[in-house]
């Protein structure tokens, strides 16, 4: 173990201690139902944006500076698309989720759709939830590796049992106050980040390294679709953000969620920022790794001393913490509560927290096993999560908030349908982290195959009671999506192949399926009883 790796443990041992303390501190305040799973709906403004800082802005951090160290500063769109995303978050849901008093997103589809569809959405989100944990685990490890000389799989089993240790006692408050403390790593990883960046290379090594590789500064050179692709994954993850809505529902209110949310993005600017300085820098003094984590701390020991170096990489630890911490927990709130009160209805709320902590275990069992599997491509674990929960919940989802007429098995079916087409496109790529099958995302499939299927299960059930009406403004609504769809269907057609090349098919694809879907939720509602009745009569001639 090298002198940094001497200092890193000592810090790493006293963080640990804090953060396992603070879950002790929080059981009193955890003790209620409410209080572990929401924080009691007691988070104010504050809270909710260190949470958000923690949840985004570290795992951001940690893509973004492998990133630019890979690609230059376009990977500065990683983090706006990010930052887009807890903005409308902020703007379009915080305030109907919060009035509706929402867990968990396997909540809402349970207590619109039933048990049934409870759990399966609750299994499913809940086994997800470990693979994005498990993948920023292993990218810190990556890190770790160079100068303690721990292998992957023990980094990423210390960090599964210390998320386990503190999440146990305090639930969401635990959450609360160790984000806190997270995100004041942050800010002293990014002050120790700065002073290696204006020490070497400095201003004029970036400026001298902007005239050698100028498609370092290109803010396109990771690519348009590379691009499209993030965008698109942070919008559509907008109404499936589990994690981040359990956090910020903990709020007093809404404007305090609100504040937050905004505050979160606000925060999370210099960390975007800085990710970007550092991955540039370390291109510059070490430009010949093909793994930016690995890259980074070469780069940080040939510039600072060994306390500095552990300290910016302990700041490291808290963004794989930060991000696998709400991760874990949301999960395990899916699994024992919502999976828990679907097959064991009744029960105290007492129990369901004891669920939960059980959950909680099989999780980070499932963490370590996950890390076992497959340790070489964290990235792996993020598509396969992507695949697994969005292909499964989007639709109902967005049925659940805007579409009376969907049905129980409607939803159950588009689960299956959604996950089962996702993953079976994902194998049919040979699993690979970015060649996919017919140059699609395997989410593309997976997400038109579960709002297909949701729709047309749900006209089968309802044909009896269908009725076609809408307002004017919903009718204006529902003609501009259907030009939207026709735009881009023309669109498509006449540019298959360049879009078919850069795999932003699958995309056109979703944005027209996704017209289409809004269209009928807009349009073919129930009607009422007159019409059934009339309808009831006609048939018994």
């Amino acid at each position: 173990m090298t002198s940094v790796g001497y200092w890193f443990v000592a810090f790493a041992l006293i963080y640990t201690l804090l953060l396992i303390g603070i879950g002790q501190f929080t059981v009193r305040k955890a003790s209620g139902g409410s209080g572990y799973f929401v924080g009691g709906r007691n988070f104010n403004a504050f809270f909710v944006a260190v949470c958000i800082t923690g949840l985004f802005s570290g795992s951001s951090f940690i893509a973004i500076i492998e990133l630019s160290y890979l690609t230059g500063v376009s990977a500065v769109w990683y983090g706006v698309a990010e930052t887009v995303q807890v903005l409308l978050i902020a703007v379009l849901f915080i305030g109907p989720f919060r009035k509706k008093l929402v867990i968990t997103i396997s909540g809402l589809i349970g207590d619109r759709f039933g048990k049934r569809a409870q759990a399966l959405g609750g299994a499913i989100t809940a086994f997800a939830f470990p693979m994005w944990s498990v993948a920023t685990a292993l990218a810190f490890a990556s890190a770790l590796h160079v100068f303690t000389g721990v292998s992957l799989i023990t980094a990423v089993i210390i960090t599964a049992l210390l998320l386990f240790a503190y999440l146990q006692f305090g639930g969401m408050w635990a959450i609360g106050y160790t984000q806190m403390f997270n995100t004041i790593m942050f800010y002293v990883m990014l002050a120790v980040g700065f002073i290696a960046v204006f020490i070497n290379p400095g201003m004029d090594g970036l400026k001298q390294f902007a005239e050698v590789r100028p498609e370092m500064f290109s803010y396109s050179s990771v690519g348009i679709q590379t691009i499209v692709a993030w965008f698109g994954t942070f919008l559509v993850n907008i109404v499936l953000a589990q994690a981040a809505f359990q956090m910020a529902l903990s709020c007093k209110t809404v404007e305090e969620g609100k504040k937050g949310l905004l505050w979160g993005a606000f925060l999370g600017i210099p960390l975007i920022v800085g990710a970007v300085f550092f991955g540039l820098s370390a291109a510059v003094v070490v430009p010949d790794e093909k793994v930016g984590l690995i890259a980074i701390p070469h780069y940080l020991l040939e510039v600072l001393p060994a306390p500095l170096v552990a300290l910016f990489f302990l700041g490291f630890w808290a963004c794989a913490l930060s991000w696998g911490a709400p991760c874990q927990f949301s999960g395990a709130t899916s699994l024992g509560k919502d999976v828990g009160s679907a097959l064991f209805p009744g029960r105290g709320e007492q129990t369901y927290i004891r669920y939960t902590k059980w959950a909680l275990a099989i999780l980070t069992i499932e963490m370590i096993i996950l890390a076992t599997l497959r340790s070489e491509q964290s990235a792996w674990w993020n598509v396969l999560a992507w695949v697994t929960r969005n292909s499964a919940t989007f639709a109902p989802v967005v049925a659940a908030l805007f579409w009376p007429l969907a049905t129980s098995r409607a939803v159950i079916s588009s689960m299956v349908v959604g996950t089962t087409t996702g993953l079976l496109w994902y194998h049919l790529g040979g699993w690979e982290t970015s060649q996919f099958f017919l140059h699609t995302h395997p989410v593309w499939p997976g997400m038109i195959a579960n709002m297909f299927t949701l729709v047309i299960v749900t006209l089968a059930e309802q044909a009896t009671v269908l009725k076609v009406k809408a307002s004017r403004s919903q009718t204006r609504t529902g003609l501009y999506l259907i030009i939207l769809a026709v735009v881009t269907t023309v669109l498509t057609t006449l540019n298959y192949t360049p879009l078919y090349e850069k795999g932003l098919l699958g995309l056109a694809l979703f944005i027209i399926t996704l017209s289409l879907f809004f269209c009928t939720m807009l349009f073919v509602k129930k009607g009422d009883k007159k019409t059934k009745d009339t309808l009831l009569k006609a048939s018994s001639y």
